[in-house]
């Protein structure tokens, strides 16, 4: 009897020491790697910032970023008057761990065709933690080396992770011939699942030289 008693003892300290672990780890994910990223990613927007204030800076061009490159910023003023993250070229697990990434396949910033970015919706930095927010009309700005290009959002779906058809150049149109710069984000949702992915799409309204910069209207949240 005694030894059924200890081992049911045993096995009790064995699941709580389990139980702690699984916390710690889950709270490794959802707040350590926020902390992390977050810290990496205002580095990079600085040194991007640094490199594109910097008279005949040779920062990288979009169309000649290598995967990994960190070659725009991604602004989003519904998500924030201060909200800035990295964009890089590529969708790897790595890429995504630092910020948003921009998928290989896809055009590029201002291109005819779609310019397609991913980011996490939770852990890493959650870049797009608020992507369900986004209205109609709302501005996504890419800053680049010579260029800001102002995308306003046209819609948004909810799709299972196969249908990668929102990639295309003219999204779920298999064939088509692109005749517009759009852009298309991908998230996961819900929140803390990969279930669905939630796809927001938006059309190129604007492009200003970086130099002269946005005007302050543009970049205004109705609603």
């Amino acid at each position: 009897m005694r030894v059924v008693r200890g081992a049911v003892g045993l096995l009790g300290e064995l699941l709580v020491t389990l139980g702690v672990l699984l916390l710690l780890f889950v709270g490794w994910q959802l707040w350590w790697t926020d902390v992390v990223s977050d810290a990496d990613a205002a580095q990079v927007v600085s040194t991007i910032e640094q490199e594109l204030n910097t008279p005949d800076s040779s920062f990288v061009q979009p169309g000649k970023a290598k995967l990994g490159d960190a070659y725009a910023i991604v602004r989003i003023p519904r998500f924030g008057a201060t909200y800035a993250r990295p964009l890089y070229q590529g969708t790897t697990r790595a890429v995504l761990q630092r910020g948003v990434g921009h998928y290989l396949e896809t055009a590029m910033p201002g291109e005819i065709g779609n310019f397609a970015m991913a980011g996490h919706r939770t852990t890493y930095g959650k870049p797009f933690n608020r992507i369900a927010e986004l209205r109609d009309g709302d501005v996504v700005l890419i800053e680049t080396k010579d260029s800001y290009f102002v995308y306003r959002v046209t819609g948004h779906q909810i799709v299972p992770p196969t249908q990668v058809s929102v990639l295309l150049p003219v999204p779920d149109q298999p064939g088509a011939e692109p005749t517009a710069a759009t852009l298309t984000m991908t998230s996961c949702h819900p929140e803390f699942s990969a279930r669905e992915r939630f796809i927001v799409h938006a059309e190129l309204d604007a492009t200003y030289p970086r130099a002269g910069g946005v005007p302050p209207e543009v970049l205004e949240v109705k609603g």
